[in-house]
């Protein structure tokens, strides 16, 4: 019989997504590999990972030849395949419900409104050398600012995760993307004390693995700090 090989998972850090699978894997030590695909080198349209998934993006999971292609998805199996605490993904109908709720939501909300301020303040003017275009980043602020308000009233409301007493795969996805801003030096929830309570429980929860993960994000941030 052939020896089962580790989960294998694509990834590039500077990825929301692919950060909080990250982070799932390693705070609950699911044995697993790691293949670094840099985005920023094109290395996700290279025939090898084309097979592998052809939407070119990342994360990718490699499972023994079972493959998954969406962030979401890949987390959801792990945490149903693996021995990890229930409440990331609870088994009770209106629990789970509740996670798949904000997940379904977080695609076209605090997904797109969280990385458009990154491109915007970060990634067209690397790209580019061309200046910040204020007008467009201040409409992204603004939608980004529609979301954290619902963020508050919708989901944290006053419960202390955004589905419940416990962490969940909800909390990881959205806290990468929230994130995401303080690589143009952009805290985005700095005026927002619920949020930022919330923030220090989802880190007191998942650990040294946070920092871990957002060590490319920092050190994006930093850079950009030295030049200003």
């Amino acid at each position: 019989m052939a020896a089962r090989r580790l989960v294998e998972v694509y990834l590039d850090l500077l990825s929301q997504p692919c950060r909080a699978v990250h982070i799932l894997l390693n705070c609950n030590k699911i044995p697993h590999t790691v293949r670094t695909v840099a985005l920023r080198k094109g290395e996700q349209r290279s025939p090898e990972f084309t097979k592998l998934n052809p939407m070119q993006k990342v994360p990718v999971m490699d499972d023994n030849g079972f493959v998954l292609t969406e962030s979401d998805a890949i987390m959801k199996y792990l945490v149903t395949k693996y021995d990890v605490p229930e409440h990331w993904y609870p088994r009770q109908a209106e629990r789970r419900a509740r996670v798949d709720e904000y997940t379904a939501w977080h695609h076209s909300n605090t997904r797109p409104h969280a990385a458009k301020v990154f491109i915007l303040e970060v990634l067209i003017p690397i790209q580019t050398g061309s200046p910040v275009d204020k007008e467009r980043l201040n409409q992204a602020l603004s939608q980004l600012d529609d979301t954290l308000d619902k963020l508050e009233s919708m989901f944290l409301r006053r419960q202390p995760f955004l589905c419940g007493d416990d962490i969940t795969l909800a909390d990881l996805l959205a806290i990468c993307e929230l994130m995401q801003p303080l690589g143009g030096d952009r805290d985005v929830l700095q005026k927002r004390p619920q949020l930022q309570r919330w923030k220090n429980r989802v880190q007191s929860a998942i650990g040294d693995s946070f920092d871990q993960a957002h060590t490319i994000l920092y050190a994006l941030r930093d850079r950009r700090k030295a030049r200003l």
